[in-house]
């Protein structure tokens, strides 16, 4: 799923208000940070991530941690990343 321009505009405005849900620590992207991540994605849909002492790049950062929970990277300020994943439908 790819954002439009629009969308990720809109999610932008809405991630101004949101504190950081998510810290990574010195243990960067472990598996228990993903799997706090995915949590926080499967209830809130846009996810703020505050990026600590990371070795990587902040953008090749949020990359891997999109990459690895299904989600959309909104935007990367400095050491911050909001992320999106749409709630799936009820059956």
């Amino acid at each position: 799923m790819t954002l439009t321009g629009k969308e990720r505009a809109a999610l932008r405005a809405q991630a101004n208000r949101l504190p950081a849900t998510v810290h990574v620590g010195q243990q960067g992207l472990s598996p228990a940070l993903l799997s706090s991540l995915d949590d926080a994605l499967r209830t809130h849909e846009l996810v703020k991530v505050q990026l600590g002492q990371s070795e990587l790049p902040a953008t090749d950062a949020a990359r891997q941690m999109a990459d690895a929970t299904g989600a959309d990277v909104v935007q990367v300020i400095g050491k911050t990343t909001t992320l999106y994943r749409r709630k799936p439908e009820p059956e």
